[in-house]
């Protein structure tokens, strides 16, 4: 009789989603921060550690995609020149 593998749904849903969108560190930092985050988060919410892990990886992996995305919008867009602030009279009358 087999022993039944409790950390293969996990490991499948965690290689999936890394599989899927954005290349390298930007994958591991967003998996793995959430794969921590929630499953803690599990344990604490009833034994539901795996499937904590599992939802906290896939939310923080879609997180640090959307940041990346923001970032890389922002910077395709020039920055428009700011106005000079208009100058004030000195309350003693003496000019600007």
């Amino acid at each position: 009789m087999r022993m039944k593998n409790r950390w293969a749904p996990a490991i499948a849903a965690m290689t999936l989603v890394a599989s899927l969108g954005l290349p390298g560190a930007a994958q591991a930092k967003g998996c793995i921060r959430g794969a921590i985050a929630g499953g803690v988060a599990g344990h604490y919410a009833g034994g539901h550690t795996m499937t904590g892990a599992v939802a906290g990886c896939v939310a923080a992996h879609h997180y640090y995609k959307q940041k990346k995305r923001q970032e890389q919008k922002a910077q395709q867009q020039p920055e428009a020149p700011k106005a000079p602030a208009p100058q004030q009279p000195r309350p003693d009358g003496s000019g600007y």
